[in-house]
């Protein structure tokens, strides 16, 4: 499995000829200019809340690539009415698809779409694919509905986790939020694109390394395997 970052909350996952798109917001983030969307593939773009800076480049990719939105009821919806295609999910629900499930857990945070309306409540993804599982938090403040991912998927071989503060969980609620999941490989989200998220990288990745787990902050572009 190839976990690519592209900035923000953008992840892109490859295994076995599959491709998932995770928040899509790459054209309006100038730290990700080196990303030309066009280049992009996609089999499916998991959404987990309708703010700007997670779906701007959703529709755009969409189009282009063919790939089905996999989010909430409304998120599904809002991009139904633009004529793409979509699988509808809401809190604790899974789907297998051919390639593998997605859970749809819980998140706390807002959500609405660019021009204020409704976009459903905010969620975060727990997918298994050939083999191999992983979290995807989304905007979240820690939560001890974390603690109910062990106790319902499999073990977690990485977690994506919002580590930027003032608008998701910080550092050192990040580490609680990956005991909470027990997991040890982590990877960093949703920070330094907006200067109330900047973070010190060094005093996030010691949080982690004095328990014993390991931080990933990819730079924008590169490319990591599970």
């Amino acid at each position: 499995m190839t976990l690519t970052y592209y900035g923000h909350s953008t992840f892109h996952v490859e295994v076995n000829g599959i491709s998932l798109l995770f928040d899509p917001f790459i054209s309006l983030n100038q730290a990700a200019s080196s990303i030309n969307i066009d280049e992009i593939k996609a089999d499916y773009i998991l959404i987990s809340h309708g703010h700007q800076d997670h779906i701007h480049d959703a529709e755009a990719i969409a189009k282009r690539t063919g790939a089905a939105i996999i989010s909430n009821y409304e998120i599904v919806s809002w991009f139904g009415a633009k004529d793409i295609k979509g699988h509808p999910m809401n809190h604790g629900g899974k789907w297998k698809f051919d390639w593998g499930f997605v859970k749809y857990v819980n998140a706390v945070h807002s959500s609405s779409f660019p021009d204020g309306s409704y976009a459903g409540n905010p969620g975060g993804f727990v997918v298994e694919i050939h083999g191999k599982c992983f979290y995807f938090s989304g905007d979240t403040a820690l939560t001890m509905d974390m603690k109910l991912i062990p106790m319902t998927c499999p073990k977690l071989d990485f977690a994506i986790l919002c580590i930027g503060d003032t608008f998701t969980m910080d550092i050192q609620e990040a580490v609680i939020a990956s005991d909470f999941v027990e997991c040890d490989q982590i990877v960093g989200c949703h920070y330094d694109t907006f200067d109330l998220i900047k973070i010190e990288k060094n005093t996030a990745e010691k949080a982690f390394s004095d328990k014993g787990k390991k931080l990933h902050l990819l730079d924008i572009g590169a490319s990591i395997g599970f």
